[in-house]
């Protein structure tokens, strides 16, 4: 994969990737091929050492990978601008996790941390042939073995799968500073990774370079923007030159007088009238790129150039009648936040290539998203994850790497945490989709330390010395290390301590629950708390930053790692790739009360995402419907990081599942919602998140299932902007009289200017009680490569698949009769993201192919 930084190093620099590298087990003398960046497990699986490790159970065959010491090593010479060079360092963008690193046989670094790079200062040991660059990478598991001797005590960590991994009980992914989730999730599996994870690099320079260009945005307007240069320089000696910053035709010249070692120098810059950025929906997202410049009697020494987008965003929390409230704006605008949240496309994260990561943003961008929360059980995403977001309007929620844990708090591992957080937040800082910092994922309530009977039990297991030497190690990590660095750092960025969590008050009122009317909530009663769908409607909170609920991956993406005989629910392999305990029946026991029965096992697959997406479209329209008391919805999650049953909306092969295609729909800046949720009335709701009033129309119609209208009427809507309300209340009873519910669906559209805006089919039963009948659907293809679809009886959650990858403009819809639905395929084109085309081979399937009529 070819990794562009957007931070670019200097023009002057002269700089080599170091490539031909091969590996070996430490004990063993046989040296293979490896790939780098990479690891150990994709270097073994490339040399046909082990099998797939995706495939059946071959997961716990390979657990003996993370007990084993290993190898990296490549020779190479220096060409001859960089060895002429008086300053050379060797940098390791990343090392994951232990290792030593040996030139020419000279210990020269030790690394302990997946997440920071390292960089050595080697002019002294370099010779221009033949240098030998060795990386002794030791065992994660063995080394925190004794970590863990040494305390004393295990630590929490529920999602560590350490059984799976041979080491019983003991809990070990809290010791290393490496991404949590390599140990095993309710969602992943474990592999406990060793390797070069990014680029490695020989960078030579002279005179000076300039380390850092931070472009700190003080006051962003549209009359305005004043914005500060922070540039840091290594200067070989004293020096005096210029300092130029310019954006476009806009340049600011600076003399500068440098001493030897680190300077930072501050450039002052006024833009009259700047294009602003701004999250998708509200406007355009215009990039600058600002280049600073160090000349020495009008010669250039080094350069370095930056992007980013001139914009304000800030973390509103202010008191009002219901609490107090937490959303975001930009530029002044509030936003309700639609989204999801994102885990590492991958459980060995370099093999995900740009191309997947614009699939991924683009999949965003298509189902009408505004914001993505990196969740903090992975790793801090490369810069193109940052770059594409930045390109498509996409805020980023940005945890640190601390999840469902409770960490150490030695000297050596705090010290380890600032380097990292600085590290991160540096790199991160120009980024103009980076809305927010949240210090861990659900620690301060797991622990709830302001609550004796709160939280998930964990500290009730400790004696009291050893709960306060874990909340001690807590308090100083997330209250004071990360907030700081955050706020030295980067230009006023927000930051949250925790997700979720009620308040930053240091009592009893900060840890988050359900009821909460402050901070945001995860709301996980629907699933692990076994309550029905319905209770979406009465568990809403400010923010809603995590809810889910499971399906499996469609058939094709099941076949990758399964046998025909493993095609059952309660098959080992279906087991082993469910990762959440029960969560095979869990799905099956929802099922049974909300839709019919199943034929197969395929139409098994089939019916559970029907279920997934209906039940987190209850979630999303309740959680809209209540703006503005609620402003943000982040389901529980975006992707894989393997083919697995999970709670995401996008397989591991990225295919869309059904909830994918339903959030397309609730998440559209304009949403007509239709909520049955008292029985008695229906309640049409439209809610917009656009700049501009809404007048249109609301059409509503009642039909039977061959396309009878029983009812109909119209009415004018007016909603105003960045707004929503009820726009229109019916009587079920006066609705329904006459009609046979269940053969009836209500039909709302609301149009503006002859334009149909949204479209919601409503039913006033479950789908289990519903009498559908066997349609048959016809296909004609149009000259603009658009396709129709037409049933002659009610057709329930219409599949279209195709032969080719790709996705359409609409999938898994109730098709009336007597309407033709008009859709458009999108081949998923390689990094030319979709690309609008004739769908080849197209299959058609609905409900009724699933089930018994």
């Amino acid at each position: 994969m070819n990794r562009v930084s957007f931070d670019r190093k200097s023009t002057k620099d002269h700089k080599v990737v170091l490539t031909d590298w091969k590996f070996k087990q430490a004990d063993e003398q046989n040296w293979m091929p490896a790939t780098v960046p990479g690891c150990v497990h994709t270097d073994l699986l490339s040399n046909q050492q082990i099998t797939d490790p995706f495939y059946g159970k071959n997961e716990l065959e390979l657990q003996w990978i993370d007990k084993k010491d290993w190898e990296y090593e490549t020779v190479f010479n220096v060409p001859e601008d960089v060895f002429r060079s008086p300053h050379i360092e060797l940098v390791f963008h990343g090392l994951d996790t232990y290792a030593d690193v040996y030139l020419n046989n000279t210990k020269i670094l030790s690394a302990d941390n997946m997440f920071r790079s390292w960089n050595v200062d080697i002019k002294r040991l370099l010779q221009e042939k033949g240098n030998r660059l060795r990386v002794y990478f030791r065992s994660p598991i063995n080394e925190d073995l004794v970590k863990l001797d040494n305390l004393g005590y295990n630590l929490p960590a529920v999602n560590d799968h350490s059984e799976d991994g041979g080491v019983g009980e003991k809990n070990l992914s809290v010791f290393a500073r490496k991404a949590p989730y390599h140990y095993g999730w309710d969602w992943g599996p474990r592999f406990v990774t060793s390797g070069i994870w990014k680029p490695v690099e020989l960078i030579g320079w002279s005179e000076a370079r300039i380390i850092e260009l931070f472009i700190d945005q003080k006051t962003v307007t549209a009359e305005v923007a004043q914005i500060t240069g922070v540039i840091k320089v290594e200067a070989e000696a004293d020096f005096e030159g210029k300092l130029i910053l310019s954006t476009g035709d806009l340049r600011v010249e600076e003399q500068v007088q440098l001493v030897k070692g680190l300077n930072e120098v501050e450039v002052q810059m006024a833009m009259a009238e700047p294009r602003l950025w701004w999250s998708r929906g509200l406007g355009e997202q215009h990039l600058y790129e600002f280049t600073a410049v160090l000349l020495k009697e009008e010669r250039e020494v080094a350069a370095k150039e930056v992007r980013t987008g001139l914009r304000t965003i800030r973390l509103v929390q202010e008191k009002d009648d219901a609490g107090k409230s937490f959303y975001f704006e930009v530029n002044g605008v509030p936003v309700f936040a639609k989204g999801a949240n994102h885990i590492p496309n991958d459980s060995f994260v370099t093999e995900v290539t740009y191309e997947r990561y614009k699939h991924e943003i683009l999949s965003a961008v298509e189902s009408n998203m505004n914001m993505l929360r990196v969740w903090g059980g992975g790793i801090y995403e490369y810069d193109e994850f940052y770059e594409l977001c930045d390109e498509y309007g996409i805020l980023v929620w940005q945890d640190f790497m601390f999840a469902c844990s409770m960490y150490p708090g030695d000297e050596a591992f705090l010290e380890n945490i600032g380097h990292e957080a600085e590290e991160n937040v540096k790199r991160l800082r120009n980024h103009p989709s980076l809305a927010l910092w949240c210090g861990n994922n659900e620690m301060d309530t797991a622990w709830s330390q302001y609550d004796e009977d709160g939280g998930w039990g964990w500290k009730q297991q400790y004696l009291l010395e050893e709960r306060k030497e874990i909340w001690q190690a807590y308090d100083q990590v997330f209250h004071h290390i990360l907030p700081e660095a955050v706020k030295q750092y980067t230009g006023g960025t927000d930051y949250w301590p925790s997700s979720p969590m009620a308040d930053w008050s240091g009592d009893e009122n900060q840890h988050a629950h359900n009821q909460s009317t402050s901070g945001d909530i995860h709301y996980w009663d629907v699933w692990h708390g076994l309550k029905p769908f319905e209770e979406y409607n009465e568990n809403i909170g400010r923010f809603m930053s995590e809810y889910g609920f499971q399906s499996f991956p469609e058939y094709e993406t099941v076949k990758t790692f399964a046998e025909t005989e493993d095609m059952a629910l309660d098959s080992e392999v279906m087991l082993h790739h469910q990762k959440n305990g029960r969560g095979n029946f869990l799905i099956k026991e929802y099922m049974e009360k909300y839709l019919p029965e199943p034929v197969d096992f395929q139409g098994f697959l089939y019916m559970s995402q029907v279920l997934q997406a209906e039940g987190i479209k209850s979630a999303i329209e309740a959680h809209r419907r209540k703006k503005p008391f609620c402003m943000g919805t982040l389901y529980w999650q975006m992707n894989d990081c393997w083919p697995v049953a999970s709670w995401s909306s996008m397989d591991y092969e990225g295919r869309w599942k059904a909830l994918h295609y339903q959030v397309r729909k609730s998440f559209q800046d304009v949403m007509l919602s239709v909520d049955g949720t008292d029985s008695s009335k229906v309640d049409i709701h439209v809610n917009s998140d656009l700049l501009s009033d809404i007048d249109g129309e609301l059409h509503i119609q009642l039909l039977d299932f061959e396309g009878n209208v029983l009812k109909e009427r119209s009415s004018k809507v007016d909603v105003k902007p960045n707004s929503g309300k009820v726009v229109l209340t019916l009587s079920a009873e006066e609705l329904l009289e006459g009609c046979d519910k269940t053969r009836t669906v209500l039909e709302a559209e609301l149009m503006k200017d002859g334009k149909v805006i949204d479209r919601e089919e409503h039913y006033f039963i479950s789908v289990k009680e519903l009498k559908l009948s066997t349609p048959e659907i016809t296909v004609t293809e149009s000259d603009d490569g658009e396709f129709y679809v037409e049933t002659n009886v009610l057709a329930k959650q219409v599949w279209l698949s195709s032969e080719t990858w790709g996705i359409f403009s609409d999938n898994y819809f109730d098709l009336i009769p007597g309407q033709k639905k008009k859709v458009q395929f999108y081949s998923r084109d390689g990094s030319d993201g979709f690309v609008a085309r004739l769908p080849g081979k197209l299959t058609v399937r609905s409900m009724a192919d699933f089930i018994e009529i």
